[in-house]
């Protein structure tokens, strides 16, 4: 299937070329295996975590085979090409009213929908509390008892699609109205304070130690992490440009919740 949407995706960039049933069915196979988890954007290796582009070639091309539509549901009505996930509660996830989630993303067993939207090609992983007006953006990946505040915004990538997309591991917390986007990597058990925002060139430091040098894209594992303002001179003068301070770790010794408590407590991390 992967050579197959690969061969496809290179065909309908030349304007000649027709998509047949048979491309269709492959795109639509492929967004049934994403949309019931047999399939992943973005997925952890041995070696690390590696991204799939084969599969958002083939959510990419499912824009391209799906017409628009009218999506009626006993409330709302919609149009456009993609159609909402049908709950009928066997999946063992909570879907409070107005939670959205786009077919072609995954939503595992546990966990709790507020009001909120995950879009396409997107991942949610089990016991997961994505809370209320939080955002999944298209092909993020969200691990296990996570919690995303409420307001938080998840950027989502499509292309170019070898482009990785933002990456939550299991057991970290992200308070309310945190923003990551382009990519960033929050590794296992990170608590973000409320408002923190991370982009691909937001400068994280370690300020628990002299001098360390400032990182950009990832968090390490266990960071707690509140928003900063670095001096920067510029020719019109010297401002304070968004940063991220990681200011100290949870304690892997204690258990998960204790930890998270006890690192809000700690630092004094807004949430």
């Amino acid at each position: 299937m992967k050579d197959q949407i690969n061969q496809l995706f290179d065909n309908v960039a030349k304007p000649d070329y027709v998509i047949t049933a048979a491309d269709t069915e492959a795109v639509q196979s492929v967004i049934h295996d994403i949309d019931f988890g047999k399939i992943r954007v973005c997925e952890k290796t041995s070696t690390g975590w590696v991204t799939n582009d084969w599969v958002k070639k083939a959510i990419l091309l499912y824009f391209k085979v799906q017409k628009m539509q009218l999506i009626e549901t006993e409330h709302w009505n919609f149009f456009d090409k993609i159609p909402l996930k049908k709950w009928n509660g066997s999946e063992g996830v909570r879907v409070v009213p107005q939670a959205l989630v786009r077919v072609g993303s995954f939503v595992e067993k546990g966990a709790i929908l507020m009001p909120s939207y995950i879009n396409i090609g997107a991942y949610v992983g089990a016991n997961t509390m994505v809370d209320t007006w939080a955002t999944v953006g298209s092909c993020a990946q969200i691990g296990a008892n996570v919690h995303l505040s409420g307001g938080v915004g998840i950027g989502g990538v499509l292309e170019p699609a070898q482009a990785q997309p933002v990456i939550i591991e299991d057991d970290c917390f992200l308070g309310s109205r945190c923003i990551v986007v382009e990519g960033v990597h929050l590794e296992q058990g990170v608590v973000l304070g409320a408002g923190v925002i991370l982009t691909a060139s937001t400068k994280i430091i370690d300020v628990t130690v002299p001098n360390a040098p400032a990182i950009k894209g990832r968090v390490p594992a266990n960071s707690v992490v509140i928003p900063g303002v670095q001096n920067k001179t510029f020719a019109g003068g010297t401002f304070g440009v968004p940063c991220a301070l990681i200011i100290g770790q949870r304690q892997e010794s204690t258990n998960k919740k204790t930890s998270l408590n006890q690192a809000l407590r700690d630092f004094e991390v807004s949430v």
